[in-house]
């Protein structure tokens, strides 16, 4: 992606995705590992999946509830952080600070510089939840 195309896109997802307070439906990835549990995406995550083709950090977070200390918090933070090399680093902690896993990525096109988004587990819905902060 040209530098110009991702900065376009940029500024698109820093506009738009600060509009998703809510969620009016949940979209359901599936993933084997997590033995029947659902993974749903909310529509401000599904946007940020779709519009910057970031599905995959969707799956590394996905990958990452193998983890016990990850998969035994009820609310997960997560944050991708991209340098001016393409290269990322995806946390998790626990709200308090405390790192609960760390992946390093060794590039992406991800177009903005730092994601945040939330993992929260919901018994109503017998699954993990993924959303903005501004949909929580």
């Amino acid at each position: 992606m040209s530098e110009d195309k991702k900065a376009k896109l940029a500024a698109e997802l820093e506009a738009n995705l600060p509009q998703y307070t809510g969620t009016e439906s949940y979209t359901n990835l599936r993933y084997p590992w997590l033995n029947g549990k659902r993974f749903l995406l909310t529509d401000g995550a599904k946007y940020l999946a779709e519009k910057a083709g970031a599905f995959w950090l969707m799956d590394a977070i996905a990958s990452h509830q193998m983890n016990r200390e990850v998969a035994a918090e009820s609310m997960q933070f997560w944050k991708l952080v991209v340098d001016e090399d393409a290269k990322a680093i995806l946390t998790c902690d626990d709200g308090n600070g405390k790192i609960l896993a760390t992946q390093e990525i060794p590039y992406t096109d991800f177009p903005l510089a730092e994601i945040k988004l939330y993992v929260q587990e919901s018994e109503y819905l017998a699954g993990l939840v993924v959303m903005l902060p501004s949909e929580y």
